[in-house]
C-alpha cells in the first residue's frame, strides 16, 4: 500500500514509518520542515511538504495514498483547546479525501482518563469528545461511511528517545530533588513499548475494521508509586508522598495526568488482530538505564 503517515518524524510516527517500509508499503510522511524531509528521505519514505494546519497538503496526502495513519498532535498544554481543534479539522479534512471507497483512516487517540472506577478500559468504552476530539471525530467519518478506527495510546509510549510524560516526571525529579508520587501511588498507568505501537499500526491499517476502537496496552496498569520509586533509585533521590494540592505546584501541568487511575486492556485487539506485544515492558525499559543518562 501507498500510505501516508502524519506526524511521521515524530517518536511514534518515526518507528511506524520503519514498521511499514520493513513490511513492503511505500510510505509519503509529512513533513514541516528540510530537517523532517531529510530524515524522511533518509529512511526510505517519500516526502510531503506540509503541516496540520495546511489543510490543502493534508487533502493532497490522502488523496493520492491507498491509507492514511494520521500520527500528529500538536503538544502544546498552554494552548490544548486550540491544539484539539486543530487535529480535529485535520481528521475530518483527511476523511472527506477518503470518502466513497475503501481507504482505511487510522487515528490516533488517547486511553488516559477513560474511566474513573478503577476498572480496566476496554475497547467498548468510549472517549469523551472534548477537550480532545481525535476518537469521536474518527467515529463520526465511520458513522457517515469512512473507513476509519482509532488507536488509542496509553499515557507512556516508552523507548530510546522517548520526550513525553515519563522523561518530565524524572526531570521533576531531578529538579525538586525527590521522586514524588500523588497520596497513596495506587493509581494505575498503562504503557505500551513503542514498537509494539507501531506493529499494531501496520496490523489495524491492513486488517482493521472500520468504526472499531483498538487499545494499543502492553502493561494494563503499573502503579505510580512503583514508578516513582525506581526513578528514586536510580537517580539515588529519597521517594516521598505529596498531597493532591501539592502535586499542582511540584508536577506543573502534569499534576491532573499523573494522578489518573487509568488501567486499561488489550483483550480485544489481541483476539481480533492476533497482535501480541513482544519488546519489554516499562519497569523494564526503565530499568535499562537509558532514561537516565540525560
Amino acid at each position: 500500500m501507498r500510505v501516508f503517515v502524519t506526524g511521521a518524524t515524530g517518536f511514534i510516527g518515526s518507528a511506524i514509518v520503519q514498521e511499514l517500509l520493513r513490511t513492503g508499503h511505500q510510505v509519503v510522511g509529512l513533513a514541516r520542515s528540510e530537517a523532517s524531509a531529510k530524515s524522511l528521505t533518509e529512511a526510505g519514505a517519500e516526502v510531503l511538504l506540509g503541516n496540520l494546519e495546511d489543510l490543502d497538503s493534508l487533502k493532497k496526502g490522502a488523496t493520492e495514498a491507498d491509507g492514511v495513519i494520521h500520527t500528529a498532535f500538536i503538544h502544546d498544554f498552554a494552548n490544548y483547546l486550540a491544539a484539539a481543534e486543530t487535529d480535529k479539522r485535520a481528521i475530518e479534512t483527511l476523511g472527506s479525501a477518503l470518502a466513497g471507497s475503501t481507504r482505511p483512516l487510522v487515528v490516533t487517540g488517547g486511553i488516559l482518563g477513560l474511566r474513573n472506577d478503577g476498572v480496566p478500559a476496554t475497547e467498548d468504552d468510549p472517549a469523551p469528545g472534548f477537550p480532545r476530539a481525535s476518537e469521536a471525530t474518527a467515529m463520526s467519518l465511520a458513522e457517515a461511511g469512512v473507513h476509519a478506527s482509532v488507536i488509542r495510546l496509553p499515557p507512556s509510549v516508552h523507548d530510546i528517545g522517548d520526550y513525553g510524560f515519563v522523561p518530565y516526571i524524572i526531570n521533576t525529579a531531578r529538579q525538586k530533588g525527590v521522586s514524588a508520587y500523588a497520596g497513596d501511588g495506587s493509581n494505575r498507568w498503562p504503557a505500551v513499548h513503542r514498537l509494539d505501537a507501531a506493529h499494531l499500526f501496520r496490523l489495524v491499517l491492513e486488517k482493521g475494521t472500520a468504526g472499531s476502537r483498538y487499545n494499543s496496552i502492553g502493561d494494563e496498569g503499573i502503579p505510580v508509586r512503583e514508578i516513582a520509586e525506581l526513578i528514586g533509585r536510580h537517580l539515588n533521590l529519597p521517594v516521598v508522598s505529596i498531597s493532591p494540592e501539592e502535586a499542582v505546584s511540584h508536577f506543573d501541568w502534569m499534576s491532573r495526568f499523573i494522578q489518573f487511575d487509568s488501567p486499561a486492556s488489550s483483550e480485544k485487539t489481541r483476539e481480533q488482530l492476533g497482535w501480541q506485544p513482544t519488546h519489554p515492558g516499562l519497569i523494564d525499559d526503565l530499568n535499562l538505564g537509558h532514561y537516565f543518562k540525560h
